[in-house]
C-alpha cells in the first residue's frame, strides 16, 4: 500500500465527528470485522435453534475468514499497528480458514440446505 494511501485510510472522517469519536476508514474496517467476528455467533445460535440441534452453518466459517482477517488488517496497517491485536486475529484467521476448507471438503460446494 502506498503512503498517501495509508495516510488517506489514516484520516478522520468528518461526517463522522458528531459520535465523539475518532473515526478514520481503518477504525470502519476494524469495527466491520469485529462486529462480523462476533455476529457468527448470531449466525450459528440461529441456524442451531431452526435444527433444534447443535450446527456450524457455512456462513459462521465465512464470517469467521472474513471478520478476522478484517481486524487483522486493521491491526497491521492502520496507524494502530498493535502487535497484541495482530497475535490475537492471526491465529483465528488460520483456523477459521482451515476450517472452512474442512467443511467445503467434506460437505462439498452445492451442499444440501437440511444436510447441516
Amino acid at each position: 500500500m502506498t503512503v498517501a494511501a495509508e495516510g488517506i485510510l489514516n484520516q478522520e472522517i468528518i461526517w463522522l465527528g458528531w459520535t465523539g469519536l475518532h473515526i478514520t476508514f481503518w477504525k470502519l474496517i476494524g469495527y466491520t470485522g469485529a462486529l462480523m467476528f462476533g455476529g457468527r455467533w448470531l449466525v450459528q445460535f440461529v441456524a442451531s435453534k431452526r435444527a433444534g440441534k447443535p450446527v456450524m452453518p457455512r456462513l459462521f466459517w465465512y464470517m469467521s475468514v472474513v471478520g478476522s482477517l478484517m481486524t487483522l488488517s486493521y491491526f497491521l496497517f492502520s496507524a494502530k499497528q498493535d502487535s497484541v491485536g495482530v497475535l490475537q486475529n492471526l491465529f483465528p484467521s488460520f483456523t477459521a480458514l482451515y476450517s472452512l476448507y474442512l467443511d467445503i471438503k467434506h460437505r462439498g460446494w452445492n451442499r444440501d440446505k437440511a444436510s447441516h
